[in-house]
């Protein structure tokens, strides 16, 4: 009886012992998979992600601002996508910044907890920025098709490039961008 005792408790701790050991390295890959996963995750994720190219305006699309036609100016588009999508398209971004401070003026129906994104081109790169990051020159000797305008970039080092190079007076960020700073532009 003692024999078969300790024989069914290696026997038990034997067959015990298999699982548990699979089961550790189930845990292992799980945990690995899962963490893969994750990465890949934040990785393509909007929140790190540069945005996407907006969609273009069409021929029909104008400033709510000046009235422009937007599409002749592809270089200076700034586009303001709300959620449930809805498009307004300015021709400029000082457009955009006068809009922006006087919603209600434009589109009464709108406010700017609504704004889903802001997006500016890069004047260098012409690549898409969240306007939110990015830096404004202003008082520079380039105009955009309003005139005077606030000159977007990604990089704040290229900003500062620009400002040299173009005498411009200021760099500013999103939030310094008020109706006294519009006014200037004027």
């Amino acid at each position: 009886m003692r024999l078969l005792r300790s024989l069914s408790l290696t026997n038990g701790m034997h067959t015990l012992a298999t699982p548990c050991s699979a089961r550790k390295s189930r845990g292992l890959f799980s945990s690995l998979l899962m963490t893969l996963l994750l990465c890949l995750a934040l990785a393509y994720s909007p929140v790190f992600a540069a945005p996407s190219e907006p969609p273009a305006p069409s021929t029909k699309d104008k400033c709510p601002v000046c009235g422009m036609f937007v599409s002749k100016y592809p270089d200076w588009v700034t586009t303001v996508t709300f959620k449930y999508s809805s498009v307004i398209y300015f021709d400029g971004v000082k457009d955009f910044f006068t809009y922006y401070h006087n919603m209600q003026k434009y589109t009464p129906e709108k406010i700017q907890a609504g704004i889903s994104s802001i997006i500016v081109k890069d004047y260098y790169t012409l690549k898409p920025v969240d306007a939110r990051k990015a830096s404004f020159v202003i008082g520079s000797d380039v105009y955009g098709p309003m005139g005077k305008e606030l000159v977007p970039f990604e990089k704040l080092a290229d900003a500062y490039a620009f400002l040299k190079d173009h005498k411009g007076k200021m760099v500013l960020r999103f939030s310094d961008v008020n109706p006294r700073v519009l006014k200037s532009l004027e």
